[in-house]
C-alpha cells in the first residue's frame, strides 16, 4: 500500500509545498544545518494565531534545557492574532493572507529571528501563499508537516484504519492533510474531515468548560457520522494545536460514541524533533534559556488560568512567561474588513 520511504518523502514534500511552509527543500535543510552547527546563540520565534502553539515553545524550552545544542537560546512566543473574529472569522483566503504576511513583516523587522515555527495549522497552510515567504532569510517550519508524517506513521501501524482530522475551517477548508495522504495511497474515503468552528476559542475560556466539552462532543459526533465503515478501526489527529489541551476530551467523546482507546495524534509535541538531532547535541555544557511571551491582544485572566497549569507540567518557564507576557498594542499594525455574520 505505502511507496518506498525515499518516494513517499519526495511526494510528501511536492503536495506540501503549497500548503505548509515549504520553500525549497535543499534552501531550508541547509539553513537548518547551518543554525545548528555553527550558531552558538539563536532567537526562535513560535507564532500562533492565538494561544495553542504556546504547548509548542513549552516543549521547545523543554527539551533545548537538556539538549546542549546553543549556548544562549531566547525563545520568543509571538500571538499572531489581530482581532478577536480570528483567521477563521474573515471572508476570504486573500484576506488572510494579505493580514499574516503584514504580520510576518512586523515579527521579523522587530525580532530578527534566527528561526521561525509555525505552531498553528490555519497559519502553516497560508504561509507559502504569502509575499514575505519567497525572501525569507531564516528558516520557517510550519506543524501541516509534522501532522501530516505522524499520521502517515499510524496507517503504517494500521494500514486498514480510517482517520478522523480535527481542525480549524481553514485547515479543514485547504485539504492540505487530505490531499498529502491521498498523494500516499490513502483512499478518499478513509479520511474523514472535521471542522471545529470556534472550539480553540472556547478551549482558551476554559479547556474543562461545558462550552468546550460541548463542541467537543459536537464535532467528534458529527465526524463519526461521516464515516463511510464504521466497522473499521480508526485513530484521530488534532489538527489545531490548541486541541492537544483538550485531548482528554476527544478521548471521552470517541468513547462514548462506541471508539474507546482511539489513538489520537497529537502534532504538538513533534513538532521540534527536527531539531535534535544527535551529531549536534551537547555542543555546550549548558544552554542558557529565556522565554517571552507578546500578544498585540490582551491575554485574560480566564485563559491564563486555562492554560498556565498545563503549560506548567511542560515547563515551568513558559508558564511563568506566559503569566507575565507583554501585552503590546503597537505589535503590528493590520487593516481588515468586518467580516459577514456567521
Amino acid at each position: 500500500m505505502f511507496k518506498k520511504k525515499l518516494i513517499s518523502v519526495i511526494i510528501i514534500l511536492f503536495v506540501l509545498s503549497t500548503f505548509s511552509c515549504r520553500r525549497p527543500a535543499v534552501n531550508r535543510e541547509a539553513q537548518i544545518a547551518e543554525l545548528l552547527a555553527n550558531k552558538p546563540e539563536v532567537t526562535i520565534l513560535v507564532t500562533d494565531s492565538g494561544l495553542g502553539g504556546l504547548s509548542v515553545a513549552a516543549e521547545l524550552e523543554a527539551r533545548l534545557a537538556k539538549s546542549g545544542l546553543f549556548r544562549q537560546a531566547r525563545i520568543v512566543f509571538y500571538n499572531a492574532l489581530f482581532d478577536k473574529i480570528g483567521y477563521n472569522g474573515l471572508d476570504s483566503e486573500a484576506e488572510k493572507i494579505r493580514i499574516f504576511n503584514q504580520v510576518l513583516k512586523a515579527m521579523d523587522k522587530k525580532y530578527k529571528p534566527d528561526l521561525l515555527l509555525i505552531a498553528c495549522n490555519t497559519l502553516s497552510v497560508l504561509y507559502d501563499q504569502t509575499p514575505f515567504s519567497k525572501r525569507a532569510s531564516f528558516p520557517v517550519v510550519g506543524i501541516v508537516e509534522t501532522g501530516t508524517e505522524l499520521m502517515l506513521k499510524q496507517f503504517e501501524k494500521t494500514p486498514e484504519a480510517s482517520v478522523i482530522i480535527f481542525g480549524t475551517k481553514t485547515t479543514i477548508e485547504s485539504e492540505a492533510y487530505k490531499k498529502a495522504l491521498m498523494a500516499q495511497g490513502i483512499p478518499a474515503e478513509r479520511i474523514v474531515s472535521q471542522a471545529c468552528h470556534k472550539l480553540a476559542g472556547a478551549i482558551e475560556r476554559g479547556v474543562d468548560s461545558e462550552e468546550t466539552i460541548g463542541y467537543i462532543k459536537q464535532f467528534v459526533g458529527e465526524a463519526i457520522s461521516k464515516l463511510e465503515d464504521k466497522n473499521r478501526p480508526i485513530f484521530s489527529s488534532l489538527n489545531c494545536t490548541h486541541y492537544g489541551y483538550a485531548l482528554k476530551h476527544f478521548a471521552q467523546a470517541l468513547a462514548e460514541n462506541g471508539y474507546p482507546g482511539v489513538t489520537i495524534i497529537d502534532p504538538n509535541k513533534n513538532m521540534i524533533d527536527f531539531l535534535f538531532q544527535p551529531q549536534y547535541l551537547n555542543r555546550y555544557p549548558k544552554t542558557e534559556l529565556t522565554v517571552e511571551v507578546v500578544s498585540k491582544l490582551e491575554i485574560t485572566e480566564q485563559m491564563k488560568a486555562s492554560l498556565g497549569p498545563l503549560l506548567a507540567t511542560v515547563s515551568p518557564a513558559t508558564a511563568a512567561a506566559f503569566q507575565n507576557y507583554t501585552y503590546d498594542p503597537g505589535l503590528f499594525k493590520v487593516s481588515f474588513k468586518k467580516p459577514k455574520k456567521q
